[in-house]
């Protein structure tokens, strides 16, 4: 893969949705995309302001709409007060042809408890998602007795699509630091964690953490696009980059970007965040979504438009 050329291909987008205040610690992102049968695209994403502690900024999932999967328009929304919830992260829309139906999942700290990945009630639309339906699918288990021994604490930011029966959730497991973890489930409901410990771990610039963002199919294998920090960058936890690894079957994977990240914003400030992204197939193009830094430490989601052969 020519990752330069590839590189060079993410040089124009354009802004999709912008924070409620053009404040600092104010971001719009997390998205997640999906695509129905009759062509309209619905967009998931969390909404954050900058006054409440680190880890609880996220007020609201935001749902929209689009006919182009450019130009968005609100049209639900899930305040942290109806669940009731801290805080959200990261959601993720999925869409049923079959049934023709929605999935809403979101992640926070659930009941005064560890971060957990949250399930709504699913709709006939993703305006009809019921704040009072949401629930626990993927939580960790209890710390150990013995609390010298390390174990996963929360779980967040799930990336989870459907493919041949199957759903998969790639998502970050805190173990230490921020790990991907990959569970699989037949319903969506119930979720078993492939293999004994993270699906895909630290190394070269992502050592720090290492994160989940994006399963991309290519016919042959898959694109896990991820994301990560170096301990000694500027502020890791928020100051992510994203990169690439393939895998043949989602069991193994190939780090292809170890010794840089691939992306990063453009735009000059305190960070370069790039991270939190959706990568979809739409026609003859790719669609990337992403949230991406401004220079006045907002945040905002952003599309790029690839050709089908990148």
């Amino acid at each position: 893969m020519d990752l330069d050329g590839l590189r060079a291909k993410f040089a124009r987008y354009e802004v999709v949705l912008e924070p409620d205040e053009d404040t600092p610690e104010w971001w719009a992102g997390a998205p997640s995309v999906c695509r129905d049968a009759r062509g309209t695209f619905w967009m998931a994403c969390r909404m954050r302001e900058g006054q409440s502690p680190r880890g609880l900024r996220g007020y609201e999932i935001r749902i929209l709409r689009s006919d182009d999967g450019v130009r968005f328009e609100a049209v639900h929304s899930i305040p942290r007060q109806q669940v009731p919830i801290p805080g959200f992260e990261r959601p993720a829309i999925l869409y049923d042809a079959q049934s023709d139906r929605f999935s809403l999942y979101g992640c926070g700290p659930y009941e005064e408890g560890p971060w957990c990945i949250l399930r709504f009630d699913d709709a006939a639309c993703p305006t009809d998602f019921v704040p009072a339906t949401c629930r626990p699918v993927i939580s960790p288990g209890p710390p150990p007795r013995d609390n010298r021994i390390s174990h996963v604490s929360g779980y967040k930011d799930p990336f989870i699509f459907c493919e041949n029966g199957v759903f998969h959730c790639f998502t970050i497991g805190v173990f230490r630091a921020e790990r991907t973890y990959h569970f699989t489930s037949y319903n969506g409901e119930s979720w078993q964690m492939v293999g004994q410990g993270p699906a895909f771990d630290q190394g070269g610039w992502h050592s720090f953490c290492t994160r989940p963002a994006s399963v991309l199919p290519l016919g042959a294998g898959y694109l896990l696009v991820y994301e990560g920090a170096a301990s000694d960058w500027y502020d890791p936890v928020y100051n992510i980059a994203t990169g690439l690894a393939w895998t043949p079957d989602l069991l193994q994977f190939e780090d292809l970007t170890a010794e840089e990240p691939l992306l990063v914003s453009t735009t000059p400030g305190d960070y370069f965040t790039w991270r939190y992204s959706h990568w979809m197939w739409v026609e003859d193009e790719l669609f990337v979504y992403a949230e991406v830094a401004r220079p006045n430490n907002t945040n905002e989601t952003r599309l790029w438009r690839l050709p089908a052969r990148f």
